[in-house]
């Protein structure tokens, strides 16, 4: 007695697309032998019998997306919802162990900029400094620079050590040598050519340096020379001169005099004698009536006066 087989589902293969699976009306016995028919109780899978997967349908063999099909001698399909693109057509876009520029990226053996990663660029130092009474800072970036990222470094280091860096006796020497060192690095950039745009964003170069408020800081330095000069032109000492007339402002005990002219109502005492280098008043003559001694640091003289008739 022969069993009919069972009928298989719409569709055994539920993760193929439309047109996989045996065709109709060619369903095989399930059996390990051809012909032999299935014993009663014997379920697919079990030993003997194939899976589903596995089994050949009118000479056909099918099996899972992304499998090697035989029949086409090894070759290897994309899995299913994937379509094959040119690269599976037989051509490479590319060499293997050939690289080529992205883009925003500097070819091969070609400097980037550091900060946007464009190119051409350049390997340089901007400077600058700050004076802090009395210590000191030394500023640098470090490179490598496109253009447009160089200038505006140049820009920006210079403009602050314009306002930061005078405070100091020291400082107010390095700070425009420091300035002065920015010059080269400057000529760099503006030879390059401007840059191709990288993966980064470009510094703002901003206005130059003459347009820019912080120029005013080279009034620091010139008003602070004029203001010494000034000091020192106007000093009782480079005025106490013999013949001059001064006035104590002071007191007998800390007497503070000054050069006036000799024709002013203020004019006290007039000036015999000076002695330089010298604070021993009893080297002034008998003509002098009093004498004025002044020392402060390295600076001392003598002055012998008489009252003004």
């Amino acid at each position: 007695m022969t069993t009919s087989p069972p009928q298989p589902p719409q569709n055994p293969y539920s993760g193929e697309p439309a047109g996989y699976g045996p065709p109709p009306q060619q369903f095989p016995q399930y059996s390990d032998q051809p012909g032999k028919p299935q014993q009663p109780g014997q379920q697919p899978g079990q030993p003997g019998q194939q899976q589903y997967a596995d089994q050949q349908y009118g000479g056909q063999h099918y099996q899972q997306p992304g499998q090697t099909y035989p029949q086409d001698g090894g070759q290897q399909y994309p899995p299913q919802g994937q379509y094959p693109g040119p690269q599976y057509q037989g051509q490479q876009q590319y060499q293997q162990g050939q690289s080529y520029p992205q883009q925003g990226q500097a070819p091969q053996g070609q400097m980037a900029c550091r900060f946007c990663g464009g190119y051409p660029a350049v390997e340089a130092t901007v400077r600058g400094h700050q004076g802090l009474i009395i210590i000191m800072r030394f500023l640098k970036l470090q490179g490598p620079f496109c253009r447009t990222c160089g200038i505006a470094s140049v820009r920006d280091m210079t403009a602050k050590s314009l306002w930061q860096g005078w405070w100091g006796i020291g400082s107010s020497i390095i700070n425009p040598i420091t300035m002065l060192m920015n010059i080269g690095p400057m000529q760099k950039f503006k030879g390059l050519p401007e840059p191709t745009p990288g993966q980064g964003r470009p510094m703002d170069p901003g206005k130059p340096l003459f347009q820019r408020p912080a120029i005013l800081g080279l009034l620091l330095p010139v008003a602070l020379i004029a203001a010494i000069v000034f000091a020192n032109l106007n000093s009782t000492e480079s005025k106490a001169k013999i013949g001059a007339c001064v006035v104590n402002q002071g007191t007998s005990v800390k007497p503070d005099v000054k050069v006036v002219d000799c024709t002013s109502s203020e004019a006290e005492y007039k000036i015999v004698d000076k002695i330089d280098d010298s604070t021993d008043d009893s080297q002034c003559g008998e003509s002098a009536e009093a004498s004025y001694v002044y020392q402060k640091g390295s600076t001392k003289y003598t002055l012998c006066l008489t009252p003004v008739k």
